[in-house]
This record gives structure tokens, sequence and C-alpha cells, in this order.
């Protein structure tokens, strides 16, 4: 079976253009890792457009192929993306694959898709841009505002959507003609992390936006004892917004408990995992959050919302704590009960990481869309032929 990805380099989206390696975003990375383990039974090939012309390797694995077409600036957002869905379209000609799967509707993905000619074509809902929109205000011409805009198309072009969760399933199912819930991957290296807990080390890992919630969440810690506060330690990028500046300004006012460390590698990520107690995530907008599936990996209980898609993820009382963002008490409550009770907690981690491998391998949930792709190619051939 021969397979188009569409999806992002990071490369382009950052503007770091001297990068020998593409990379992509984390679930992309470690789905392409599941399919790496089963080059027998799929080809895949990935076409990220840039702006210019960077380090290009022809293969990211034996059974997986790179493109990289270039659009001048006028193709991407000013155009809402048709030059680059004009440029995709011309190289699935040349690849002739049995299906295009677009990896999120952000940026050029979805109006690749939709322009992608009459092939079967599947989308996965990574961000809901529809939600993101409703939260934001997005008003016209915003970014937000058009990402939505061209995510309810491509829903209602695509032949299917994985949605991540059940909460992305409900958003789209009336307008889909046809959804599967199958969650991210988890890059291996996640598995391998060792636990070995620091008391009370608290991480809350993603950029820091309202949505986020960063500062709500101190806020909600103010009410504990000092003596039973976690040490928390912020990782994400943080503009120079509103929102951001008075981040930073919070952070600064508790910097007896509370750290901001900027932006994480994999790698960093990994290492603060490894001594991690809790990982905190206080959202009131998530689909499937990567760290969330990332701490589980690593044998590290989690402690978030009761919102989106977080619900099919954290089980509470066997790998972790939900809570509703919007009331502190409850807060505090779920990440005491983790940090205070260290025979509990424990039998969290280990539920969490049998429950990541079980779930979130990369092979296993490569195969999953597989097996999503085999039927769906022989729903389309079965229907003409009818």
């Amino acid at each position: 079976m021969k397979i188009v990805f569409l999806t992002t380099d990071n490369r382009e989206q950052f503007g770091s253009y001297a990068e020998v390696t593409p990379h992509f975003g984390t679930a992309m990375t470690a789905l392409l890792q599941g399919f790496a383990m089963i080059p027998d039974k799929v080809e895949v090939h990935v076409i990220s457009c840039a702006k210019r012309r960077m380090s290009k390797p022809e293969k990211l694995a034996s059974n997986i192929w790179f493109h990289q077409p270039i659009v001048p600036q006028l193709g991407w957002g000013r155009s809402a993306f048709v030059g680059c869905g004009l440029a995709v379209r011309k190289l699935i000609q040349e690849i002739n694959p049995d299906l295009v799967h677009a990896q999120g509707t952000e940026r050029d993905c979805a109006v690749s898709l939709m322009l992608s000619g009459q092939r079967t074509k599947i989308l996965t809902i990574h961000g809901h841009m529809a939600r993101i929109a409703e939260i934001t205000k997005a008003r016209f011409p915003s970014y937000y505002w058009l990402a939505a805009k061209l995510e309810a198309m491509a829903v209602r072009r695509a032949d299917g959507v994985v949605a991540l969760t059940h909460y992305t399933q409900q958003r789209v199912e009336n307008n889909a003609r046809k959804t599967w819930v199958v969650p991210n991957a988890v890059d291996e290296a996640f598995l391998r992390v060792e636990n070995h807990p620091q008391p009370k080390l608290a991480l809350c890992v993603a950029n820091v936006h309202v949505w986020k919630q960063q500062i709500e969440l101190m806020k909600a810690l103010d009410g504990l004892p000092a003596d039973q506060r976690p040490q928390l330690v912020f990782l994400g990028g943080a503009t120079s917004s509103d929102y951001g500046n008075r981040f930073r300004a919070a952070v600064t006012e508790r910097s007896s408990w509370c750290r901001y460390e900027g932006n994480a590698t994999r790698v960093q990520l990994r290492a603060w995992l490894a001594k991690a107690s809790v990982v905190i995530l206080p959202s009131i907008e998530d689909n499937c959050p990567m760290v969330v599936l990332e701490s589980m990996a690593a044998g590290v209980p989690v402690a978030a919302s009761n919102i989106g898609g977080i619900p099919d993820l954290v089980h509470p009382g066997k790998t972790g704590e939900l809570f509703d963002p919007l009331d502190p008490p409850s807060i505090r409550s779920a990440v005491l009960k983790l940090l205070s009770q260290n025979h509990y907690r424990d039998d969290c981690a280990r539920h969490a990481r049998l429950y990541a491998i079980e779930n979130y391998h990369p092979k296993s949930v490569a195969e999953r869309h597989l097996a999503i792709y085999e039927d769906l190619i022989l729903q389309k051939k079965t229907s003409r032929q009818a």
C-alpha cells in the first residue's frame, strides 16, 4: 500500500532553515516511527511545503520518502494556502498513492487535502481549530478564524476523519462522512524512561496561553499550605503577549516554589519526566495533548482537566486524577492526592505506563491506521464497482 502524508516540517514553521534534518510535530514523528517498523506493509511519502530550499533527505526510513515542494510567499496564508495545495496536488499525481492522509488542519494541510483530487482522503484533527476559534473569539481575518473555516471544509471533503478522542469525534461526526477514534502514538523513547521521582516535583508542560491556564494553576495552588505546595516547573514557549507577561510576573512572585524553564527539547523533557512526581495540565481546551501520553509512557501520573478529550486518556484512580479547571479546590485536591500519597502515586504510575504501552506504542497505532486505510480503500472500490 502506498500512502501520502501531508504535514508540516517544523523547520519551515519556525524559520529554522539551516537545520539539516526535517522534523515534525511529536505525534507525527511517533506515527512515522511506527510505520518504519512495518516496512513490508506500507510505503509512505511525506510531503511538507516550504518557502525556501533546505537540506532534504530522499528518505526518512527504508519505506518512508520525503518530498518538499517550494512555494513562494504568495501561495501561503495570503492566498488561503492555495499555492501550497496546487504544488502538493502536482506531486501527488506523480506519486500516485492509494490514499492521502492530512495530519492536522493547521496551516496548509487542510487545503492540500481538498485539492488532492479524487483519491481516497483521510484527515486527522489534532488541534480542533473550530473550538480554539470559539475560545479565542477569533474574527476575520485572524489565523484561527481562517484555520477554523478551512477545517470545516476539509472535514466535509474528506472520506473520513481520524478523531484522536471521542470528544473530537462527537464534534465532527455530523459533518464527516465517516469517523474513527485512534489516539496519537508516543515516541518509543518515552517508554524507556526510568522514573525516579523527586518529592513534590510537578511539571506543567504546555506553551503559555490563556486556554492552558498556567496563571490560574498557580493561583489555585496558592491555597495550599506552604509545606504542601509542589515545586512547580513550567516548560513551554511564552510569547510577549499580555498573558505571557503576566505569567512571567506570576512565576517571579512565587519564586520559592515556581520556576519557568522555557521550551524543552524531547531529550530535555524525558530528563524532566525521569524525576517528576506528577504532571499537571489545567487546560480549558485540549484534544489529545501529547504531554499526557508521554508522561504516562514515562510512568508519571497526570493530574489534568476533565475537559475535551482528556477523560479518554486519564482514568481517575488508575492512571492519574481529573479536576475541574475552573474550580481551584478541585485542582488542589487532585494535585495533593498524587503528591501526598506515595503508594497511590506509584500505583498510578505503574498503571499509566502499562496503559501507554498497550494503547500508544507507535507500531500498534500505525497498524490501527493501516487497518483503517485498507477498509476505506476496499469500501470505495466496492462502491465504484456497484
